[in-house]
């Protein structure tokens, strides 16, 4: 298994507030997907989903979203679920406070939800609080690492389909530098899903 696919237990205590797996004793798990909307990639996605009638959260970038509402409104139709990822896809380790705040707040003129998601995790504990106020912040326990460029492939599988378990939070990116991963991971992990029982539902659900 990859060293950062799994997040351990220890380091999920460390950040409370955020939401990091969901405690439920039924075989359900939480697919979401970072950084769109993208025309063909989100689409592709959510064909996928659809032939085992699951569906995700999908966590978007406030100014993709403003260059493809269709897609945004399809997401909606299909009955999946929306986050805030930010406008600009800020690193809030990097980000003024009241910069980071400002950019949560445009992105939600293009995304309409109560979900936020930092991009790469990064979130200061000021910003934290803050954001507390108005949205759930979701973190996640699983990683498919679809974004590693040098990423084994069948390694990371191998690890998804090893470390799911009830509630877990699993994150895939329905963007252009993910997709080739994203494409060789996705269908056989919904199979290994379907095969074991488990359901995937929004984070609404």
């Amino acid at each position: 298994m990859l060293w950062y696919q799994k997040i351990p237990v220890w380091f999920q205590k460390m950040f409370p507030g955020k939401t990091w797996r969901k405690e439920t004793d039924q075989r359900k798990v939480y697919l979401t997907f970072d950084d769109g909307p993208h025309p063909e990639i989100t689409d592709w996605v959510m064909n996928e989903l659809e032939k085992y009638s699951m569906k995700g959260t999908f966590f978007c970038v406030g100014d993709n979203a403003r260059k493809f509402p269709a897609v945004i409104e399809k997401v909606k139709m299909k009955g999946h679920a929306l986050g805030n990822h930010t406008m600009h896809h800020l690193k809030g380790w990097n980000t003024p406070f009241e910069t980071y705040l400002k950019d949560v707040e445009t992105c939600s003129m293009y995304v309409e939800s109560k979900l936020f998601r930092p991009p790469y995790g990064r979130i200061s504990r000021r910003q934290s609080k803050a954001i507390e106020k108005n949205y759930e912040i979701i973190m996640w326990n699983l990683l498919s690492c679809d974004f590693d460029q040098k990423l084994n492939r069948q390694k990371a599988l191998e690890g998804l389909m090893k470390n799911t378990t009830n509630g877990s939070i699993i994150v895939f990116h329905d963007s252009e530098k993910a997709e080739q991963n994203l494409k060789f991971l996705l269908p056989p992990y919904l199979e290994f899903l379907n095969q074991n029982g488990y359901t995937c539902n929004t984070l609404f659900s």
